[in-house]
């Protein structure tokens, strides 16, 4: 009787009770989602939307289909086997005047000009010979007359191809590869095949570079590690030190270090080791210093971190056992550094893929990485859609490196839950 009178006296207040939890769980949410807010947005107007944006204009391709409207619509239909019929020649005889009196001839002609070398020169010259409308059935032979052009496919192949509104134009540019005027996809002339060599070069001086930071800034990490935190401390503001100063300075204090009459080769000379300088700057070597100077210390805080974690018992209890001090680095000590090695290196090889300053300053024009190429089609080329497509292929990259590195941690937590 009891148990039943306390249960049925309790049961009208449990109601309310969850309700008000609800209420103050919704509130925590809201709250946290406020606090939050700011910060996602942003990451969207300022990450985010820039990287999405980037990816559009990698396949964007709206320049010929508003210039050349009604030549778009002609071509649509044509198999590039032959020529095209004459309505295509009088749909492009009108789209070109329509387009000189607009003032939008150029944006067309340039992106032609990509495709085909030269078309800027073709369609320029086509409106400046074209004084009047062909008559009607005369488009064909009237546009011949003017550039021998209109008589070859691979013109009207650039045309459709540009056609929109998207394309893999670019993409297909970006990996050496084009299209035929049948449309099939085919390797690059040798002239412009230039960006699988880039790319080569790219992530070769990434994991270059990678592997000298790991080889340096491992023994500067144990060496941390193993110090008592005061003294740890004050060598950790030395590592810390070049983030305190511009990577423009730290790059050019290498260019006076390092070239003919710098530091290095004046000191060399003097002790007698070399009998003339030696090319230490605008070469890869030059571009390895600075480099790992400038991403070392990304490799050391990981490293410490992991480091510092490992507890001194391991060693000695390994030693106590009769276990080497080799081998107990190697079979102990060196497995529980994993995860800080694996997460250094992958933070110094993303820097790496995209360093655009250093190599531009200290390297040579062999030693140039993919970042140097879209900062020219970026900025001095004003070629878009080729500046995106390097960049996408870099992002995807990226994204594949954090992939193996995020089933790398997994499958390394997997285990060592199995081993526990």
């Amino acid at each position: 009787m009891t148990e039943a009178f306390l249960t049925s006296a309790d049961a009208p207040t449990d109601v309310p009770l969850k309700r008000r939890l609800k209420r103050a769980e919704r509130a925590r949410q809201v709250k946290a989602l406020s606090l939050v807010l700011p910060l996602l947005a942003f990451l969207l107007f300022t990450f985010l939307g820039p990287i999405a944006g980037m990816l559009w204009h990698a396949v964007d391709d709206w320049e010929v289909r508003q210039v050349l409207p009604h030549t778009v619509a002609a071509l649509a239909g044509w198999d590039g086997k032959d020529l095209p019929d004459e309505k295509a020649y009088a749909a492009l005889a009108d789209d070109i005047q329509a387009a000189r009196a607009a003032g939008t001839l150029a944006i067309a002609a340039k992106r032609l000009n990509y495709a085909v070398n030269g078309f800027r020169t073709i369609l320029t010259s086509t409106a400046r010979n074209l004084k009047a409308p062909p008559e009607p059935g005369t488009a064909k032979e009237t546009l011949s007359k003017i550039n021998p052009a209109w008589r070859d496919r691979a013109t009207w192949a650039a045309i459709k191809g540009a056609s929109g509104p998207v394309t893999s134009f670019y993409l297909l540019a970006a990996l050496d590869l084009t299209r035929n005027v049948g449309g099939a996809i085919v390797a690059a002339p040798p002239d412009q095949a230039i960006y699988r060599d880039v790319f080569v070069r790219t992530f070769t001086i990434g994991l270059s570079v990678t592997v000298l930071c790991l080889i340096l800034g491992f023994p500067v990490a144990y060496l941390l590690a193993g110090l008592p935190p005061g003294r740890s401390n004050l060598l950790m503001i030395f590592v810390l030190l070049p983030f305190w100063t511009s990577l423009l300075v730290r790059t050019c204090a290498w260019i006076v270090l390092l070239q003919s009459s710098g530091v290095v080769n004046d000191s060399l000379r003097f002790l007698g080791i070399i009998d003339a300088p030696m090319r230490l700057i605008y070469n890869r070597f030059g571009v390895y210093v600075a480099m790992t100077h400038v991403l070392l210390p990304f490799m050391i805080l990981p490293l410490y971190s992991s480091m510092k974690a490992i507890s001194p018992a391991y060693m000695r209890a390994a030693a106590s056992l009769g276990a080497p001090p080799l081998t107990a680095f190697l079979r102990i000590y060196l497995p529980q550094t994993l995860p800080g090695i694996a997460a250094g290196s992958l933070l110094v090889f993303i820097l790496a893929l995209g360093y655009y300053i250093t190599p531009a300053l200290v390297g040579g024009g062999a030693d140039q990485m993919m970042s140097y190429f879209i900062a020219l089609y970026t900025t001095e080329t004003a070629n878009w859609g080729l500046a995106s497509a390097l960049g996408a292929l870099l992002l995807v990259a990226t994204l594949l490196l954090g992939v193996v590195y995020g089933k790398l941690v997994q499958g390394q937590q997997i285990t060592g839950g199995m081993k526990n």
